[in-house]
């Protein structure tokens, strides 16, 4: 009993390590061909260390250009961060540019801004 539950441990460990070394291989690959800095010729010889020495490749690319993926990765974050933000502002305005134009107006009628500050506003709001 207690030998097969052994072997199930040693199978398991085996096989999340072979998980994490395919998430490791496509996390390198996605990164290689996003990388705008990186020559044809470069990514040529990277794919090919990557197929013909997997592990060895994964670890060498990890060691040389390791920082230089995670910098990448979060510039992503960051640009898709921004697009959603820039994109739940502009689905959740519930106002158009004319309902804040009349407001401007009416801002500007009663005395509470001046004609200048509508004049920027209103640059604003149309830009």
């Amino acid at each position: 009993m207690l030998d097969s539950l052994w072997d199930v441990i040693v199978w398991t460990f085996w096989f999340m390590l072979l998980v994490a070394w395919i998430w490791l291989l496509i996390s390198i690959f996605s990164d290689l061909f996003r990388d705008h800095e990186l020559g044809g010729g470069a990514k040529a010889l990277w794919t090919f260390l990557l197929l013909i020495l997997p592990w060895l490749g994964v670890l060498i690319y990890l060691i040389a250009r390791g920082n230089s993926m995670n910098q990448r990765a979060m510039q992503a974050a960051r640009e898709r961060q921004e697009s959603f933000r820039t994109y739940v502002q502009e689905t959740a305005s519930t106002t158009s540019p004319a309902d804040e134009l009349r407001k401007l107006a009416e801002l500007r009628d009663s005395g509470v801004i001046t004609a200048e500050d509508y004049e920027r506003a209103k640059l604003k709001v149309l830009a």
